[in-house]
């Protein structure tokens, strides 16, 4: 493990992994990037031995990254990183092609084992996580697990109580760009309005319970 990079939007989160990192290899070359474009395109222009990056950055997420590396480097392991549930996101990053899914929460404690266990050619998941895959194979298919990658985000922010301008400044998109999808989204799972979205992200524990007022 010589080069690594690393993307995410909050210069501290880098500047902790960074140390976590340089401690356990001490002539580790550490790249920084702040969001998914940045990200591509050093990946384009060096060869690295890891990828580590953040699920949610502005333009272009972890996820859509993740995809466009795969093009550009199939064997290039990328672990990503998140604030979010496991298994919200994690079987999604898996059939992605990531090499594994890490809480930003656990990041300090599980990152050298995550990263121990991808060098040796292996996939880095929780037992939840392992579970929840598990149960895919016998399951039928709920409507929002056939939401593209970038849809699904602008769902779970829409469940959250977020208005299309605020999706569209946060996630660096048209506005028009966020209502079509909105469109989308309502129509694939059979909803009418943002009230029907979050209902039914608690019902199916995308989201917790929350609190508007």
């Amino acid at each position: 493990m010589k080069k690594i990079i690393i993307a995410d939007d909050h210069g501290f989160i880098r500047l902790g992994l960074i140390q976590i990192l340089k401690d356990e290899y001490p002539g580790i070359e550490v790249t920084e990037t702040a969001d998914g474009d940045s990200l591509v395109k050093e990946i384009q222009k060096h060869d690295f031995d890891l990828v580590i990056t953040d699920l949610e950055m502005p333009g272009r997420n972890g996820l859509q990254a993740l995809e466009q590396i795969k093009l550009l480097k199939p064997t290039l392991p990328v672990l990503i990183l998140s604030i979010y549930t496991d298994e919200i996101y994690a079987v999604r990053a898996l059939k992605a092609g990531a090499s594994g899914y890490l809480n930003k929460n656990t990041a300090p404690y599980e990152l050298i084992t995550a990263i121990q266990r991808i060098q040796l050619g292996r996939k880095y998941i929780t037992p939840e996580v392992a579970e929840k895959l598990l149960h895919q194979f016998d399951e039928v298919k709920k409507p929002h697990e056939l939401l593209s990658n970038r849809e699904f985000e602008i769902f779970h922010l829409l469940a959250m109580g977020k208005t299309s301008s605020q999706i569209a400044e946060n996630l660096s998109l048209a506005l028009t760009t966020v209502s079509t999808h909105r469109h989308h989204i309502l129509a694939k799972l059979g909803l009418t309005n943002n009230s029907e979205l979050t209902r039914y992200a608690i019902a199916n524990h995308i989201i917790s319970d929350i609190n508007f007022d």
